[in-house]
């Protein structure tokens, strides 16, 4: 979930949620409380509308005190006389946030208040055979204090007119309605900071705990240390930022596993180069002291001593050049110039120049060419040359027979010549044909060892048939010999029009 999304969905939430939590809160506390109303102002079936309309509300509680006031009125008169009554009743009033007020003709018989005045109760209440003191409605007072007016008339036992009021204050609130507003308060203050507090947790736990986890990552890559890994989670916008990371985590392990590859690999480089290239320093050097030391005395020896020297210059110069251009290949670039080249001219060069160097070795070459004789290639001719030499080297470097033979044929595959080089070798192991165009790997390491070369020939190779849009692969049996193959693409002209 998109973080712009988490955000949307908890202005919502805090907006809503504490709307319905406070909504069904207080209906249950408004029933709970109606059922104490009830109970304790002795009110049968209480309403909703008892809690919402004050006045309604404590015009209800006074009602079965006004109607006991009407009853001793019309029955009991002599009652309303008698003060120690009056204060019970007015006392019981007080519990109900009322009080009572009996009038004698103009003057105040009774007042169960202390805080009202006489004169301005008089002016204010109203006079002795009201139509509204015969009806069940009550009289709300507009004066300074509003207040709710019960009366009822009577006659004292002197004949005098008197009328009895309860009076309450219509800006009394009863404690259940104060309870209730100050629980409803509560109530939506501890909603608001429960919800408020849940969705910032969850905003917090999907971006804040996936941008702990970065940190800690990004210690452990300061430190060198890539061996972890980076889980997504939270927001999307934070989880694709984890899921980059860990991809910049695996290429920077990668990249580091190559850099201790590629460093292994020059440490093998040097030492087999070291190796391969003392050794005709060694017999260079002898050479030299030979002739220096006038042990070579006749003009053979001497011609065959300088024509030694010469072959291990070439060695050496050999090894030399597979080295510079083994650091071309690391760093792709690897200079070539295409040009069309005469696929049957060409080889027949190369096998003419092969020739002579491989009889003196005791190695017949054998050429087979099936091609059309007008056959065409795009190809850089002098690193071609270098795959074709590579190849034959690595031939006569485990030839182990008496008299070695090897073959090169050129045959048509439809859009690409495929050459074969094929040698009576000792051949490679079935596990080992997959792995031989890798660098420095090893079927044999005593045997390498013991030949020599830097181990990278047949990796030149396949790199070079690779820029080429060919490809390389080998068979072979043990004790019998190889065939190298690869493939390289005809040039076919265009026609014009097309």
């Amino acid at each position: 979930m998109k973080l712009k999304t988490r955000i949307v969905i908890s202005f919502f939430v805090i907006i809503l949620v504490p709307v319905l939590l406070t909504g069904v809160t207080f209906c249950s506390m408004m029933h709970m409380e109606l059922q104490t109303i009830g109970k304790e102002y002795g009110i049968e079936n209480p309403t909703y509308e008892n809690l919402i309309n004050n006045t309604l509300m404590l015009n209800k509680m006074t009602e079965s005190d006004f109607d006991e006031v009407r009853q001793k009125a019309e029955e009991d008169s002599k009652k309303l006389e008698d003060t120690e009554y009056l204060n019970t009743l007015n006392k019981r009033l007080l519990t109900e946030h009322s009080f009572l007020v009996v009038r004698k003709d103009d003057e105040i018989y009774y007042k169960g208040s202390s805080k009202i005045n006489d004169n301005s109760v008089l002016a204010t209440l109203p006079a002795y055979g009201d139509t509204s003191a015969a009806s069940d409605s009550t009289i709300y007072l507009r004066s300074k204090e509003q207040a709710i007016v019960r009366q009822a008339d009577f006659l004292f036992s002197d004949g005098s007119k008197g009328s009895v009021f309860i009076i309450t204050y219509a800006d009394q609130m009863i404690p259940q309605v104060k309870n209730l507003m100050v629980a409803t308060m509560v109530v939506i203050v501890l909603i608001l900071a429960a919800t408020s507090l849940l969705m910032s947790l969850w905003i917090y736990r999907g971006v804040v705990t996936p941008i702990n986890q970065l940190k800690r990552a990004t210690q452990n890559i300061r430190e060198g240390n890539l061996d972890f890994s980076v889980e997504p989670s939270g927001a999307q916008e934070v989880k694709e930022l984890c899921q980059d990371f860990e991809e910049m985590r695996l290429r920077l392990k990668e990249s580091a596993e190559e850099k201790i590859s590629f460093d292994s690999d020059n440490k093998e480089l040097i030492s087999n180069i070291s190796h391969d290239l003392k050794t005709p320093i060694t017999a260079v050097k002898g050479y030299v002291e030979g002739i220096m030391d006038g042990v070579a005395d006749t003009p053979e020896k001497m011609d065959r001593y300088i024509r030694t020297i010469y072959n291990k210059a070439n060695e050496m110069d050999r090894l030399i050049n597979e080295l510079t251009f083994y650091s071309k290949i690391d760093t792709n670039r690897i200079p070539y110039t295409f040009s069309k080249i005469h696929v049957s001219d060409y080889f027949e060069d190369c096998v003419e120049e092969m020739n002579l160097e491989l009889e003196a070795q005791g190695i017949d070459l054998t050429y087979f060419n099936y091609l059309e004789e007008d056959t065409v290639i795009i190809a850089d001719a002098e690193q071609l040359k270098r795959v074709i030499n590579n190849v034959v080297s690595n031939s006569i470097k485990y030839m182990d027979k008496p008299r070695g033979v090897i073959n090169i044929r050129l045959r048509d595959v439809g859009d690409f010549i495929q050459v074969e080089i094929e040698d009576n070798g000792k051949g490679i192991a079935q596990k080992d044909l997959t792995k031989i165009f890798d660098r420095f790997y090893r079927t044999d390491a005593s045997r390498n060892s013991l030949k020599g070369g830097s181990g990278i020939g047949l990796s030149i190779v396949k790199k070079i048939l690779e820029d080429h849009g060919g490809k390389v692969w080998a068979t072979s049996k043990e004790g019998v010999g190889t065939v190298m193959y690869f493939v390289l693409r005809k040039y076919q002209e265009v026609p014009a029009d097309e």
